[in-house]
């Protein structure tokens, strides 16, 4: 019984970090995307520097979601308290 109350823990908690990670990285995308058109709208002829770091601000953000699911899976596979 206790075994399943931690096995239900994990599933949670694996489910709760890529659901947040997902909407974090999706809120994040749009933000960085308005600044860049809004940047864009402003300042024509900054197009590439503006281009360089929106591609290495959604870059950085997207990792940070990518490790956050990397942390749900070992949350559910590499699990010590569960075996």
């Amino acid at each position: 019984m206790e075994n399943a109350i931690m096995v239900a823990a994990a599933l949670i908690g694996a489910g709760i970090t890529a659901g947040l990670a997902a909407v974090g990285a999706a809120i994040g995308d749009g933000l960085v995307t308005s600044r860049f058109i809004e940047g864009l709208a402003r300042q024509p002829e900054a197009r590439g520097t503006l281009f360089t770091n929106t591609l290495i601000s959604v870059g950085l953000i997207e990792a940070l979601a990518i490790i956050a699911v990397v942390v749900a899976l070992l949350m559910l596979y590499a699990n010590p308290l569960i075996h």
